[in-house]
């Protein structure tokens, strides 16, 4: 077995490597230019995409999921109204439901899916990008800041709520009078949002600027 030495001619052709998430096929890397899109050729992922102000546009959604993230937590998100009986509730509310007991690990488990996770993703993805979109060194931790938001991804549940507060509206609509609070709105488009920016960023634009930071 052929054991390829730590040179450094080793280390430049392992940088220009990179390698499909999807299929592991690896490729040698050429960056696209702006406008251009690099794709697997086996499985055609989408491996690089940079975009002309993608940094910006990625904070400005960071914020915007930011603010409605807090605002759909404690507005109302739901009001129902069952023989004369009317109750509101917020998706905080919601969640530790069942916050008495054993439950009330399940509770937790619901709350940080649904609200803490993605709050805590939106907030690395703001405190790495914004030195970089700035032109300055990157932050300290920032490296693995990053690798933890994406690692967060799968527990960010927020769209899976939404499914299941659909299939929940539809059963309970026979029984009461539902109506939709502030928080309902607020959830739907920061669902919207939180799809709009994981696709929007470019990965590898990102790790390839905080593994080459400019020098301040």
């Amino acid at each position: 077995m052929n054991v390829l030495a730590a040179t450094p001619d080793a280390k430049a052709l392992l940088d220009d490597m990179i390698v499909c998430p999807q299929c592991d096929a690896a490729y040698r890397m050429h960056k696209p230019q702006k406008g251009e899109v690099a794709t697997c050729q086996r499985c055609h992922k989408v491996l690089i995409a940079p975009r002309r102000n993608a940094g910006l546009y990625i904070i400005a959604v960071a914020l915007a999921v930011l603010f409605l993230i807090m605002g759909a937590a404690v507005f109302p998100f739901l009001t129902i109204d069952a023989a004369g009986n009317k109750n509101a509730v917020s998706i905080l509310d919601a969640a530790l439901a069942f916050s008495g007991g054993p439950m009330i690990f399940l509770s937790l488990a619901t709350a940080a899916l649904i609200i803490f996770v993605p709050l805590l993703r939106v907030l690395l993805i703001l405190y790495v990008l914004i030195p970089v979109v700035l032109d300055k060194p990157a932050a300290r931790y920032a490296i693995p800041a990053f690798r933890l938001s994406e690692d967060l991804r799968p527990w960010s549940m927020a769209e899976i709520f939404a499914i299941g507060c659909a299939v929940a509206l539809v059963k309970v609509a026979d029984l009461a009078q539902v109506g939709f609070g502030p928080a309902f709105w607020m959830f739907g488009i920061l669902v919207v949002l939180v799809i709009a920016q994981d696709s929007f960023m470019c990965k590898w634009s990102v790790w390839y600027r905080l593994e080459h930071p400019k020098k301040s």
